[in-house]
């Protein structure tokens, strides 16, 4: 369909939803095409009728041959079509079954079903492919909510140079409940790739700072709100969203007169039919209302609108029944002759007489056990028309941080609960109409309008980018960690880490600035810095060329240190003639630019110089050739490792520079920071895990079990020095006794398994 209409100088959009503006479905006549619900579309399909765009979705069942194209609205419309099976397990199943409860705090009701995250995966890169396709570079592209939060990732790496923004339109919980999702870095790398990401609370923001912070080791800044992941800034706002505050007020005005006959006062709720909201124990607290004041007793009636929702799922099929049992429970116990305390309506009624509901009713109570934001709240202060009602609102939904106003209650609380409402019945008309006064206020001001035109805005807006790396990030990261009365144990890789990559590693020396900030640490009394590489020791040595400090080879199975003694894995006198052999096998594979470098017990084969169209077929053979000498293959950098299988890696080489170095309890007295940029790097990462600071060097791409991740190799630079700089720690705690090392190193020789 052609794009019509488009402003001049407004910049056009490509959204991205789980849903079209209007959905398809099978009914006895046919497929019928039917709105979408929900405020995203009232929100946004005006703007892209005004600039243009792309609407990007799931049409909600079987889409009819060019249906899509029937309807002019001066934008595209492009259909991202799924099967049942895959309907199942990325919308019901990983996006309703597991981000649903796990986002809004529920771990209890989260399952994390391996197939479902799969085809979340699968459904998430054709919607990125889809908008790929659709995008011609110009557009802003915003993507909604937590059905879709791997595609900002797939884009990007399609389109580097995209104006990419996304919203989340539920909370967003903290830390410790997000790292429950055995996906959990996956999902924020993808929602990283964005430009802006948006919120509706800052609180939900600051939680997602911390998350990427603590689960990816990505720069953050809390004051400016924004994160540095990848080589890219990406800025977090919180923008509340509103809703049409004079459409819903129009309705309310222009809504048949409510019966004067009426007796008692009317308290509403409204909700999707949703374990989220908190239904269950709203009915108690009303229920403990009767029970705590008598004089409410066939004066009050709680009318509760549900609205069916997701009946297809168990868990909703079983809130429904406890719903049933519920009414069915406290209408016994307190109905008469004449009244019964709750009306429950299960079904969906029309935007006119919901208006009039709203309008009539004395007391609103919006209690959702945790809730993004929460329309049915704003709604009902649009529509207080006439004499004003009284707003009772959960304080765990978003929208108790702005409206101020409410009364404010926490579901949970079952009698604080009763006591808010029963103040909300007794509640004079002056302060019923001062509070709704200034609720209705920020409500029209701050509309559904304001929300999208100011959410553009900030994504059309320059983008962002942090200052450098320096010393006030490793002032935050490492100031606590380093207390005055630790000594610190530095592990440094080399290559990649204190040099940059290189095309052979002969090339790869110490820049000036570099040896002499390592010299400026290890001048330090309380600090020992160990060099730990895949190189041979000899080679390392004669590159770092500090005499003072602990050389570690060949990933470890030798070692040097000045005060403690020479280390050689027992089992290397097994491999050196088979070393000899595997690298004769080798070498007629090196061509094409290919070359293997022999390291004693050790070899490593290079294709960095190959061509790309041979690469895949080399690397293949190398391996075979390595796995029928008996040797292991590990990826490094544009390389293949051969290693001898024996059990030992660069976390156990750490473990035995601690364990001789400064006695079995080394972590009583010593503090330790690795710095590595290779998958070698990888096992002292794993094998630190929770006793150190560690740090990834290079690029965000690759998975790491590092704390931190560290751009290049000027910011390893930057820390070395600030760590030469830092406050000097009082009395340095002793390290063992020669004695206690050299036994250790006995142990050692004896036996390098038992230590692991």
């Amino acid at each position: 369909m052609a794009v019509k209409n488009q402003k001049a100088g407004a910049r056009p959009i490509l959204v991205a939803s789980n849903r079209l503006p209007y959905t398809f479905v099978r009914t006895a006549t046919g497929i019928e095409q039917r709105p979408s619900p929900g405020g995203l579309v009232a929100a946004v399909e005006p703007v892209l009728r005004k600039r243009g765009g792309t609407w990007i979705g799931w049409p909600g069942g079987d889409l009819p041959e060019g249906q899509l194209d029937a309807d002019d609205a001066g934008y595209r419309v492009a259909a991202v079509e799924m099967t049942e099976s895959e309907v199942s397990r990325y919308y019901h199943g990983f996006s309703n079954r597991t981000l649903w409860p796990l986002l809004h705090s529920m771990t209890d009701r989260a399952r994390f079903a391996v197939r479902d995250w799969e085809t979340y995966v699968r459904i998430n890169e054709r919607f990125g492919e889809v908008a790929v396709r659709e995008s011609d570079g110009s557009e802003i592209i915003w993507i909604h909510d937590y059905h879709l939060l791997l595609a900002p990732a797939s884009i990007r790496r399609e389109r580097p140079d995209a104006r990419l923004s996304f919203f989340l339109h539920t909370p967003f919980p903290p830390y410790d409940i997000f790292r429950l999702l055995p996906w959990d870095r996956e999902l924020l790398r993808g929602m990283l790739a964005c430009d802006l990401i948006g919120f509706h609370v800052r609180g939900y923001a600051q939680n997602f700072l911390d998350c990427v912070e603590r689960s990816l080791g990505a720069r953050v800044n809390q004051d400016e709100m924004l994160v540095e992941y990848g080589g890219r800034t990406t800025k977090i706002e919180s923008h509340p969203i509103g809703i049409e505050f004079d459409e819903f007020e129009q309705l309310a005005i222009d809504a048949p007169a409510a019966s004067q006959s009426r007796r008692e006062q009317v308290v509403l709720g409204v909700d999707r039919l949703d374990y989220t909201k908190g239904i269950p124990e709203r009915f108690k607290a009303f229920e403990r209302l009767l029970e705590l004041h008598p004089e409410h007793r066939e004066k009050v009636t709680l009318l509760q609108l549900a609205v069916p929702s997701r009946s297809q799922v168990a868990e909703y099929r079983n809130l429904k029944r406890e719903i049933d049992e519920t009414v069915g429970r406290i209408n016994g116990r307190f109905a008469t002759s004449n009244w019964s305390p709750i009306r429950y309506l299960y079904r969906s009624v029309t935007r006119k007489r919901l208006a009039a509901l709203y309008r009539d009713a004395d007391v609103a109570l919006v209690t959702p056990l945790r809730d993004g934001m929460n329309l049915v709240a704003k709604e009902f202060v649009a529509c207080q028309v006439g004499p004003p009602g009284v707003l009772v609102l959960s304080k765990l939904a978003g929208a108790a941080n702005t409206m101020r106003e409410v009364l404010r209650v926490n579901p949970y609380d079952v009698d604080g609960t009763a006591e808010g409402l029963h103040r909300a019945l007794e509640m004079g008309e002056h302060e019923r109409r001062s509070r709704m006064t200034a609720l209705r206020n920020r409500e029209r001001r701050d509309d559904l309008e304001h929300w999208v035109t100011g959410f553009l805005a900030s994504a059309a807006g320059s983008r962002r980018s942090l200052v450098p790396l320096g010393d006030a990030d490793f002032e935050a990261w490492l100031a606590d960690f380093l207390s005055r009365r630790y000594r610190l144990a530095l592990f440094l890789d080399y290559d990649g880490t204190l040099t940059p990559l290189t095309d052979h590693p002969s090339k790869a020396k110490l820049s000036k600035k570099m040896r002499g900030a390592l010299e400026a640490c290890a001048a330090r009394d309380d600090t020992d810095i160990a060099v730990i590489s895949g190189r041979a020791i000899e080679d390392v040595k004669a590159m770092v060329k500090q005499p003072n400090l602990t050389f570690a080879g060949n990933h470890g199975l030798q070692i040097v240190g000045t005060d403690m003694p020479e280390f050689i894995h027992e089992d290397l006198i097994h491999y050196r003639e088979r070393a000899d052999e595997l690298c004769r096998s080798l070498q007629k594979l090196a061509v094409g630019g290919a070359w293997i470098e022999a390291k004693g017990p050790t070899l490593t084969y290079h294709y960095r110089a190959v061509a790309d169209d041979v690469r895949d077929k080399l690397i293949e053979e190398a391996r075979s050739i390595i796995q029928m000498a008996g040797y292991q293959d590990r990826d490094a950098h544009c390389a293949v490792e051969a290693r001898p299988p024996i059990g030992w890696d660069k976390g156990r080489a750490v473990l035995h520079i601690l364990r001789t170095r400064y006695g079995p309890a080394w972590s009583e007295s010593v503090r330790v920071v690795y710095v590595g940029d290779d998958q070698t790097d990888e096992d002292a990462f794993r094998f630190l895990a929770g006793l150190a600071t560690t740090f990834r060097v290079g690029s965000p791409d690759t998975s790491t079990a590092a704390t931190r991740r560290l751009p290049d190799v000027s910011a390893v630079l930057s820390l070395i020095d600030w760590l030469s700089r830092r406050p000097e720690s009082e009395p340095t705690p002793t390290p063992a006794s020669e004695s206690t090392r050299d036994s250790g190193h006995t142990r050692t020789r004896q036996s390098t398994r038992s230590q692991t």
